[in-house]
Parts: C-alpha cells; sequence; structure tokens
C-alpha cells in the first residue's frame, strides 16, 4: 500500500493558501478517484481507495506539526516511509513548477522538518511552487497568502499536474515519476538540477 499525505493547515481560514496546495492535490485526487475523506482519530482525514491500494491523507495538525501524523499513520497502516509520498508547497520554486525526489533535507519546509523528525528522510516529495514573492515581505505571511489573479491559472494546472504524478507514482513508482515530471522545459515542472 500507498500513502499519498498532501500538506496544509486545517480550518476555512487557510483555505486556497499557498501552504495548502498540499491538501488541493489531495482534493483532486478524490475528485478523480470518487472517494471521500472521512476523520481519522482526530489526526486526519483518509480516504482508503482499495482499488489503487492507496491511503489519502490530510492531517489535521498544523503544517509544523506534519510528522506526528504522519508516524500515526504510516504506523497504524504499516506503510513503509519510501511509500508515503508527502506532497508540498516549495518557495524555493517558481509558482507551477513541480519536483519530485526520493528522499532528502526539508531545505527550511517546516512541515518538512516535521516529518524528517518522525519517520526521516527516507520519504519522496513532490513539491509544488508556490513562489517567494516580494522579499520585503515576511515568509510566513507569504505563504499564509492566496494566489494572485495572475497566478491562478499556473497553480491550478500545476494541481492536476501533480494529481497526475501522483497516479504515476501509485502506478509506476517515483523513478518514473521523476523522469516524467522532473522533465527540462516542460513550462510546470521543475528541471533535472534542482
Amino acid at each position: 500500500m500507498k500513502a499519498i499525505v498532501g500538506l496544509g493547515n486545517p480550518g476555512e481560514e487557510y483555505r486556497a493558501t499557498r501552504h495548502n496546495v498540499g491538501f488541493d492535490v489531495v482534493d483532486e485526487l478524490t475528485r478523480r478517484w470518487s472517494v471521500h475523506l472521512r476523520s481519522w482519530k482526530a489526526i486526519a482525514d483518509l480516504a482508503m481507495v482499495r482499488d489503487r491500494g492507496v491511503l489519502l491523507a490530510e492531517p489535521k495538525t498544523f503544517m509544523n506539526a506534519s510528522g506526528e501524523a504522519v508516524r500515526r499513520i504510516a504506523a497504524f497502516h504499516k506503510i513503509d516511509p519510501a511509500d508515503v509520498l508527502v506532497v508540498v508547497d516549495e518557495v524555493q520554486l517558481p509558482v507551477g513548477r513541480l519536483r519530485i525526489r526520493p528522499f532528502g533535507s526539508a531545505g527550511g519546509h517546516n512541515g518538512l522538518k516535521s516529518i524528517i523528525e518522525h519517520v526521516g528522510e527516507a520519504f519522496p516529495r513532490l513539491r509544488i511552487g508556490i513562489g517567494r514573492g516580494d522579499p520585503r515581505w515576511d515568509l510566513a505571511d507569504h505563504v499564509l497568502s492566496t494566489f494572485g489573479r495572475e497566478e491562478r491559472d499556473a497553480i491550478d494546472r500545476a494541481i492536476l499536474r501533480a494529481a497526475d504524478a501522483v497516479e504515476t507514482f501509485v502506478a509506476e513508482g517515483v523513478t518514473a515519476t521523476m523522469n516524467r515530471f522532473n522533465m527540462a522545459g516542460d513550462k510546470t515542472a521543475d528541471d533535472q538540477t534542482g
């Protein structure tokens, strides 16, 4: 079994913010696969997609405490970290760019840092570029802001493409997903150098 964990902050006030693109991708997958998220132990909203051998998850913890939820989900469902794909926002990538890696550091992302503290670095991650914005602005304010009108089309396309990447990960694994979605020249994917 594989788990797809979209990171974000729970609550209506955070819906459609940059920090919640991980939730947006999981929501797109629930639409595609005709499943519904249900509350699980006050830790996460989950949907089991039995015909695909996939568990979709949106932690109910805030972003900075995502690790405890991911650890408990993986332990309860006996899912190896290498089969837990974490979908997360990335300020170091331009809006709409995707980058998939099989493991690595947190790269300054507090949600990934929390997961690494609880399960180690050996889990794949799909980063979705949300841009850095004006460097004079506070980064916390930026990630909790919504996308501007000029960015909306790019991020909507990226969410759909990220859902495509998840489907490839489920069917073919992380290497095939990297080869297909980290292609140079792809307007919504990061190149192999990043």
